[in-house]
């Protein structure tokens, strides 16, 4: 079978990183929290996406304000993405990959419903093998969500890939990468700062394109 790259979204072929801080403070102002920056979220981001707020938050966040706390952030995070763009050199590391004969998928904790509009407006869904976003409830590990998008990756393509290679930007990408045993290269796309993401034994990108240059077949 042909190898096979599954892409992160945010923060990794979506320039969102910004927005993603946008949505942050609506959800820290509507629990009348003061706003919070781009050092201190990366210093702080982690996942499961509630230990992170409780970071902020200096306390236990229950499960019934975790949901709103979610909402507010989603609700937030949609109003600021109307001007967000693909990273800079998105669509030619996706050409790239398919020039190198690999096929490739998209797969995102951002809710599903969402997702797939998403990547029609940027016109780039005909590249991907399979897009997954988040279905039931959100902050958790991905890991399990890889695991499972590749058994449906495995399903279309008539088989497991040859070879997997994991392309993100956080620190959660490379655990769900190593819970599959896949290979990883992590995007320094600004979840966290680059020592954490070196800190993995993943190597690291400047760009896009140099993550898919890391590719074993490309």
């Amino acid at each position: 079978m042909r190898p096979h790259i599954v892409w992160d979204w945010n923060g990794t072929l979506f320039d969102d990183q910004p927005m993603v801080i946008a949505g942050l403070n609506v959800a820290l102002a509507a629990a009348g929290l003061p706003p919070t920056d781009q050092e201190t979220y990366q210093r702080l981001y982690t996942r499961p996406v509630q230990v992170f707020y409780e970071r902020i938050f200096g306390r236990p966040i229950e499960p019934e304000e975790w949901e709103e706390i979610d909402e507010a952030f989603h609700t937030g995070y949609r109003e600021a993405i109307a001007d967000a763009q693909l990273a800079v050199d998105a669509r030619t590391a996706l050409e790239r990959v398919d020039a190198s004969g690999a096929s490739q998928s998209l797969l995102s904790m951002y809710p599903h419903r969402y997702l797939v509009p998403l990547v029609d407006r940027h016109a780039i869904a005909d590249r991907f093998l399979r897009i997954d976003g988040l279905r039931g409830a959100g902050g958790g590990l991905k890991a399990p969500c890889l695991e499972a998008h590749l058994e449906r990756v495995a399903a279309a393509n008539g088989g497991a890939p040859a070879e997997v290679l994991v392309i993100g930007d956080a620190k959660d990408d490379a655990a769900a990468a190593a819970h599959v045993g896949a290979a990883c290269v992590l995007y320094d796309g600004g979840s966290h700062p680059r020592e954490e993401l070196e800190a993995t034994g993943y190597p690291v990108a400047d760009s896009l394109t140099e993550a898919v240059e890391l590719a074993s077949w490309v």
